[in-house]
């Protein structure tokens, strides 16, 4: 039983082809969403999913004054009746000029973190995707780069569903392993990337700018890819990404010989 993250809205292509990548690895998927988060459920490997940034609240250290300072540094009773009649002012404009449909999801964020450190307690193995991979670092302590553009300079930054990208990996790594190559081309998405290393991760392929593209666990089987490896199914080598993580949950499940039937319903 493979859990796949996703959000409440949309993502119905992203889980398609998960699903249909998971079935044709030998594994069943599971959908794990936050109006459907399935606390009870048995799962033998996760796959976070890509989709919304990650919350930079839960990997930036907050900028500017606490609370108490400021209160302390406004001790006249002027500066606070401004200050009380200011705020919910802001607080209104905001609310009704502000664009609802963001690009945050902190319901989701807060479930797949429970689900990251629930699987690293139980030792299942993990599969990042894009924001997953980068959620991933986040819960293990890691940062993000939220702007890219120093990275590309000299080239522009690829955004494409097909494999136009091209990924050096680390000889040695376990992803090298499963890839079974030193190089692989990839699709390229995201707006945010991997940082600062989290705990116990090491990375294990960049693109030739620099940008990291791909992390791995020192200490268990946790693999982060910030490409899209569900939007390749023609490439043998990404589905490769899929029967590792469905063997490594366990010798019944991956015993089970893989097929390229599509997920029903």
């Amino acid at each position: 039983m493979v859990a796949v993250t996703g959000p409440d809205r949309g993502g119905w292509p992203a889980w398609f082809f998960t699903a249909w990548a998971v079935h044709r690895a030998g594994g069943r998927p599971l959908r794990i969403r936050p109006a459907r988060p399935h606390h009870h459920c048995h799962f033998d490997a996760l796959i976070v999913g890509g989709g919304a940034d990650v919350d930079p609240a839960l990997y930036e250290k907050p900028d500017g004054p606490a609370t108490s300072e400021i209160q302390a540094a406004e001790r006249r009773w002027s500066q606070r009746l401004i200050g009380y009649a200011f705020y919910p002012l802001l607080w209104l404009l905001r609310r009704l000029f502000q664009s609802h449909g963001g690009r945050l999801d902190t319901e989701r964020d807060r479930l797949e973190k429970a689900l990251i450190h629930r699987a690293l307690d139980e030792r299942r193995p993990i599969l990042g995707i894009c924001r997953g991979m980068q959620l991933v670092n986040v819960v293990r302590g890691g940062t993000l780069h939220r702007d890219l553009g120093g990275f590309y300079t000299e080239t522009p930054q690829t955004r494409s569903l097909l494999p136009v990208k091209r990924v050096d990996l680390e000889p040695g790594s376990r992803l090298a392993a499963v890839l079974d190559g030193e190089t692989v081309q990839v699709n390229a998405l995201h707006n945010h990337a991997v940082a600062e290393l989290g705990q116990h991760l090491r990375v294990c392929g960049r693109e030739p700018t620099g940008v990291i593209q791909a992390i791995e666990a020192c200490d268990r089987w946790c693999i982060g890819v910030q490409w899209h490896p569900e939007y390749l199914p023609q490439k043998h080598v990404q589905q490769r990404l899929f029967r590792a993580l469905v063997r490594a949950a366990g010798p019944e499940t991956g015993a089970r010989e893989p097929t390229d039937q599509a997920p029903a319903g």
